[in-house]
């Protein structure tokens, strides 16, 4: 029998662990947007795994509902992303079919529109399956996405991800300063720079979800205005509506992690911008070796330091050994944390620069704070996210593919002293701000999302369903 939906929308997210643990960099800015549409009057269910949201210590907003649907894995599994995708897409996605079967009966307010994370292709595609319009939330930067979209032909013309500063030609508006090294790769690289198989995966999803009947981007047209442009010729549309984060100081942020707000008193004492904060994301595993040129490098600046150290970021290294070598270092000017309130963090008159991964949320709150970066990314997007920084927008300076002591002193202190990128970072926060107040470009293109999906929840009222039987 068919149904159909009320006019009254539900908003369903589906978002999903990925790697080790929990990777709260796709949860925190589907979380803001849920906040933002829920703001704006439309009714919202977050769905996550099962798994996730038992992990989940802080409430959920006010007036969003929250689901979840198991993802086939036991708790202990340190869910990679290729093991975890084969599970969601055999036991998690027969549990979601059901959940938006059972949502598309409901009594009071069906579903009628779906949003999913652009990294799980089936949550796209089975409410479309079942008649459902269905949307994709983009968590990584609108570079980056346009460059997995062009991997079929950089693969075709060789131009794949490798160490090497060879210009790529195959990546829409990119030609002039995008190079090999910059290519979304994964966690190693071979000599020919093919085969990745991760990296080929992302391709291959990325394709998939941008059949959406629209992308949703967390950036402003103010800092990717050519790679959206070059995205919305070849979709239906393309909605740039961030940094979400900057709408509200309040914006959703759960953290896996207990913050050490302690460090935010060990940062009164210092000057203004004296300190270095350094955080290499959620998922980064570094070498023993790794961590000491980089401990022996920012030592040698001069500079205090408050480091992120995550529980078994640094490979077969207790953190009471970290932290001790950590206070024995030169100068001994750094803390250690476990985890640490960024956003308050990046806010604070002593922190003059970020060592940073360049993942895109962490990308997103040092443009929004006008921080300057010193980029070392890990893996996929944030080699091109580092790029954009030091060569396109000239908010701080790439370091990619080196780990030097002498590398990581020069680069630090040269992005400390200089001017040019502290106006540069400043130049940004300043139009970003302008883009997230009323009547800015994100805050418009916010608008007309609500809308977009007010009239697809009308237009689906009115279609038959499939009941699944």
């Amino acid at each position: 029998m068919a149904r159909f939906a009320a006019e009254n929308p539900y908003l369903v997210q589906a978002e999903y662990e990925f790697y080790a643990s929990w990777n709260k960099g796709h949860i925190n800015p589907m979380l803001q947007f849920a906040t933002a549409l829920v703001d704006a009057g439309v009714q919202v269910t977050f769905l996550h795994t099962e798994h996730n949201l038992r992990r989940l210590a802080q409430a959920p907003p006010p007036r969003l509902r929250l689901l979840s649907i198991p993802d086939g894995l036991p708790d202990e599994h340190p869910r990679g992303f290729l093991e975890f995708m084969e599970s969601m897409c055999t036991a998690g996605s027969a549990a979601y079919r059901a959940l938006l079967l059972s949502l598309l009966s409901a009594a009071d307010a069906p579903v009628t529109c779906v949003v999913a994370d652009g990294t799980m292709p089936f949550a796209i595609e089975i409410p479309e399956e079942l008649g459902i319009p269905a949307l994709s939330f983009v968590t990584h930067s609108a570079c980056s996405y346009l460059a997995f979209l062009s991997m079929p032909k950089l693969v075709e013309l060789g131009e794949t991800p490798f160490t090497a500063d060879d210009l790529v030609c195959s990546v829409p508006g990119m030609e002039g300063f995008l190079r090999r090294r910059d290519l979304p790769r994964g966690l190693y690289c071979t000599e020919q720079g093919d085969g990745d198989p991760l990296v080929l995966k992302f391709a291959e999803v990325v394709g998939r979800t941008s059949k959406a009947c629209a992308l949703i981007f967390n950036t402003a047209a103010s800092m990717e205005r050519p790679a959206l442009a070059h995205l919305a010729s070849g979709t239906s549309d393309v909605f740039a509506i961030g940094p979400l984060h900057a709408r509200s100081s309040s914006a959703a942020s759960p953290s896996l992690w207990r913050e050490d707000d302690g460090c935010m008193a060990w940062l009164d004492g210092h000057e203004d911008r004296s300190v270095v904060y350094v955080s290499l994301g959620s998922l980064a595993v570094i070498t023993h070796e790794q961590f000491a040129e980089f401990l022996s490098g920012l030592a040698a600046t001069g500079y205090a330091f408050l480091w992120v150290l995550r529980p078994g970021m640094v490979k077969t290294t207790s953190p009471a050994l970290l932290r001790e070598a950590v206070g024995a270092a030169e100068g001994g000017k750094g803390r250690v944390v476990e985890w640490a309130p960024q956003r308050d963090v990046l806010q604070h008159r002593a922190v003059g620069c970020f060592l940073t991964h360049a993942g895109w949320n962490s990308t997103l709150e040092c443009a929004v704070e006008g921080m300057p970066m010193v980029c070392w990314p890990f893996f996929v997007d944030q080699q091109t996210n580092s790029r954009f920084v030091g060569a396109v927008w000239k908010t701080g300076l790439d370091m990619k593919d080196v780990c030097e002591r002498g590398v990581v002193e020069r680069t630090v202190r040269e992005v400390m002293a200089s001017n040019e990128i502290k106006e540069a970072a400043q130049a940004m926060a300043q139009q970003l701000r302008l883009d997230v107040a009323e009547a800015g470009s994100s805050s418009s293109e916010l608008e007309r999302l609500v809308r977009f999906i007010r009239e697809l929840s009308v237009r689906s009222s009115l279609k038959p369903r499939i009941d699944g039987n």
